[in-house]
């Protein structure tokens, strides 16, 4: 038999295209993250607006018609149990139960359903109304992420899913803080782990345009603004690098209690086995740890610092300290409990109070300086984020001649809370580390 013929050898593989110019593939996504971010800000803004009216309503004009003080003890304690057991039941009737369980979610998380969202925004702006020591910056981000990644997928199916998630968060987060430089700050530390085609200027283009755009719509409507007016700093001294060093670290282990208080009272408050009944009794802890540290410690605390920063010696340290101590607690309780809301605004108000403990302890020491490493220190122990605990210390002076000092202070700081447990649990109730 004659052997067989050898095959044809193979036709070489086409040529593939050439990949297009980066140019080329950045400018299509241009026009879809100004509209997301326009979008998260209106979002974020319709939210907030709400609140503060209905906020009005709850502590100024239901009290007046009561004829009970607007912020005594006993309304204090009324408002935040009658504002749990309401959250409760909203949280039992809306759809998705308003989501998963606060207690393990951080500021950017997968996106959730979309039919989630209204319920989410609903208790949020009970939460915020009522005086739960949370800001909205979590919830707000996850309806905006479910959002766009809802109506992404629907309208432009070929584009990647974690590209809405970026440009949400962008949108949000530059809203939240008035400038697209936080939402590239957090997403930064996000992206520069992850692999991915182009460099890294590349995939931070499109959420740095939403974030621009959340920050120009918020900046134009509402004017926000972190700077708390505080006396200039004079610039740096020996004896003031010291104090940087140590009011950062005393700041990193106040949030360090925080996170380690975070599980076991999460535990304690799933035991009462009963979303309701875990709702109402922490609001009942929340009008009590505001009877005993005041109502400047209620709420999500950004109004509130800004009461503080007015009048620097109007408190002693002891109160300042206190003050501190009870914010830190409050947040603790609010996010464990079940309430919705994030943990960065409450923090930052322990932070600015602890601060003004050191400066009402040691006269020497700026204000300036000791609210900024007191703000800084706790941030790190709370968020895990060192480019926006920097970020967010910095604008709260609004100073530069702070941020030698700044820097210095980190390292200690990132000492002390690196390698412990995070302020969010997983699946189990376990910290994350």
């Amino acid at each position: 038999m004659a052997p067989a013929s050898p095959a044809p050898p193979a036709p070489p593989p086409a040529p593939s295209p050439p990949p297009a110019a980066p140019a080329r593939r950045l400018l299509p996504l241009v026009l879809p993250a100004l509209v997301v971010g326009v979008v998260c800000a209106l979002i974020l803004l319709g939210v907030s607006l709400l609140a503060e009216r209905l906020q009005d309503v709850l502590w100024e004009t239901l009290p007046d018609a009561l004829g009970v003080g607007r912020y005594s003890s006993l309304w204090m304690v009324a408002m935040l149990t009658a504002t749990g057991l309401a959250v409760g039941l909203a949280l039992r009737a809306v759809p998705g139960r308003g989501g998963p369980d606060p207690a393990t979610t951080g500021l950017v998380d997968a996106p959730m359903r979309p039919g989630v969202v209204p319920g989410l925004l609903l208790v949020t702006v009970l939460a915020l109304a009522g005086g739960v020591s949370l800001g909205p910056e979590n919830p707000i981000t996850a309806a905006n992420v479910a959002l766009a990644f809802w109506l992404g997928r629907r309208f432009a199916p070929g584009a990647p899913g974690e590209l809405w998630v970026a440009l949400a968060a962008a949108g949000t987060i530059g809203a939240l803080f008035g400038t697209p430089i936080a939402a590239a700050l957090i997403l930064s530390e996000t992206l520069a782990s992850q692999p991915g085609p182009g460099a890294f200027w590349d995939r931070l283009f499109a959420p740095l345009a939403a974030g621009a755009a959340g920050a120009l719509t918020m900046s134009l409507i509402a004017e926000p603004s972190f700077d708390l007016s505080l006396p200039a700093y004079s610039g740096p001294h020996w004896g003031d690098l010291l104090a940087a060093l140590l009011i950062a670290s005393a700041g990193a282990l106040l949030g360090l209690l925080a996170v380690y208080a975070f599980p076991v009272a999460h535990r304690v408050f799933a035991a009462l086995r009963h979303p309701v009944l875990a709702l109402t009794a922490g609001g009942l802890v929340l009008g009590l740890l505001g009877a005993l540290g005041g109502h400047l410690t209620l709420f999500k605390g950004l109004d509130e610092v800004k009461v503080l920063a007015e009048d620097p010696d109007g408190w002693s340290a002891a109160e300042f300290a206190g003050m501190a101590v009870v914010k830190a607690a409050a947040l603790t309780v609010a996010a464990t409990c079940g309430f919705r809301g994030g943990r960065i605004f409450p923090a930052v108000f322990a932070g600015v109070a602890l601060g003004f403990c050191a400066h009402a302890l040691v006269d020497a020491v700026p204000p300036s300086l000791a609210v900024s490493c007191a703000v800084l220190g706790i941030l790190l122990a709370v968020t895990r984020q060192g480019w926006v605990s920097l970020f967010t210390a910095a604008v709260l002076v609004s100073d530069a001649s702070v941020l030698p000092l700044l820097c210095a202070a980190t390292l200690p700081a990132w000492l002390l809370v690196t390698g412990r447990p995070q302020m969010q649990l997983d699946g189990d109730g376990k910290p994350l580390r």
